[in-house]
């Protein structure tokens, strides 16, 4: 740190993400990216056409872009904002919803970017741990009067929380947001998007990602009525207005509109889930019941961190985490079937070592 860098951002507790090495070629499964590229009709939309036209600014209201994706929700486009990736949805919601008076809370084990988001707009958080099975109990938050935030799945256990349980929490109290962060919802769990039509307090979060292959465009969503929207395009407006560049916005249109590529990733990448997942079990793995496009595990025979460290040295990345309850755990993404093939063979070799 320099000797300038301010108090405030000297509190901050940046958020680490997974491993992006470029020194040695691995076999990736630690930051949860699709094993298929984009659809094909992403790829024609980035034409020679749209590529000439980067001397230009994008288009600040991302009106292709969020007609899209109101199309394949039903919604109109108010109904939607589009950003930087959810976390950048995340990030406005926090400054829109959040502030003096106005707490933020969420579990224990969650995904580690809202302890960020909360550090950096100096709110007053409440962690509210999950029960022994690692489950979300809603009834744990039904007296907090300020933003909640849920992850559903849940990372990085990928474990759901449902519909009508999130129900109950927005009519328990109408008067304060409940934010459901579905970055994992396409791989099995009950999307909360029909019930934006009913509460006016709930905003749903996606991204692109994921289940559409964009990872690296950098695409995420808010769904929600027109109101929460504009409260979202508040922030949007006094942050960054140009957020999204056209490049990607022309490719999260298309994703949107290849409807049968998205489910065929999708249901690919569940099936090679419920087969590595059995197949953990015969190692003597202890895996949590993921609905996500990752696994959870542990082995009573080698640490978490045993277990990714040895791993890395064979040249399989997946992630673990240095914190109390999780530590004998490691997430796995679900890749494509031959690296998951590969994965369980060096486990096999591991185990068998010991």
């Amino acid at each position: 740190m320099s000797r300038f860098l301010s108090r405030e951002a000297g509190r901050l507790a940046p958020y680490t993400p997974g491993e992006q090495p470029t020194d040695a070629q691995y076999i990736k499964l630690n930051t949860n990216e699709s094993p298929f590229p984009p659809s094909p009709k992403v790829v024609k939309a980035i034409s020679r056409a749209e590529l000439l036209k980067l001397d230009l600014y994008p288009d600040p209201t991302c009106g292709t872009l969020h007609r899209a994706i109101a199309a394949y929700y039903g919604l109109k486009p108010e109904n939607v904002l589009a950003a930087n990736g959810s976390d950048e949805v995340l990030a406005f919601a926090f400054r829109a919803f959040c502030g003096e008076g106005k707490g933020v809370a969420y579990a224990d084990i969650t995904y580690g970017f809202y302890k960020s988001q909360a550090a950096l707009f100096g709110l007053n958080a409440t962690v509210i741990p999950l029960r022994e099975d690692f489950t979300l109990n809603v009834d744990d938050y039904m007296d907090f009067p300020g933003t909640i935030v849920i992850a559903n799945p849940n990372a990085p256990t990928g474990m759901t929380v449902p519909r009508t349980d999130i129900q109950r929490l927005l009519e328990a109290n109408p008067n304060r947001v409940v934010i459901v962060d579905e970055a994992y919802v396409d791989f099995g769990t009950e999307s909360c998007v029909p019930m934006i039509f009913r509460y006016d307090n709930l905003l749903v979060v996606q991204t692109m990602s994921k289940s559409r292959s964009l990872a690296g465009g950098r695409l995420g969503f808010a769904l929600g009525q027109p109101e929460l929207i504009a409260d979202l395009n508040r922030v949007k407006y006094s942050f960054n207005p140009y957020n999204i560049n056209r490049l990607s916005m022309e490719a999260g249109a298309a994703a949107m509109a290849d409807k049968a590529y998205f489910d065929a990733c999708c249901a690919s990448i569940c099936r090679t889930r419920a087969w590595t997942a059995g197949e953990l079990e015969n190692l003597g793995f202890t895996v949590l019941p993921s609905q996500s496009n990752f696994l959870f595990a542990k082995s009573d025979r080698i640490g978490g961190e045993e277990l990714y460290r040895t791993l890395k040295k064979n040249g399989i990345l997946v992630r673990w985490f240095d914190s109390d309850r999780i530590r004998d755990y490691v997430r796995i993404t679900v890749g494509s079937m031959e690296q998951m093939e590969a994965l369980i063979d060096a486990l096999t070799a591991l185990l068998e070592a010991l």
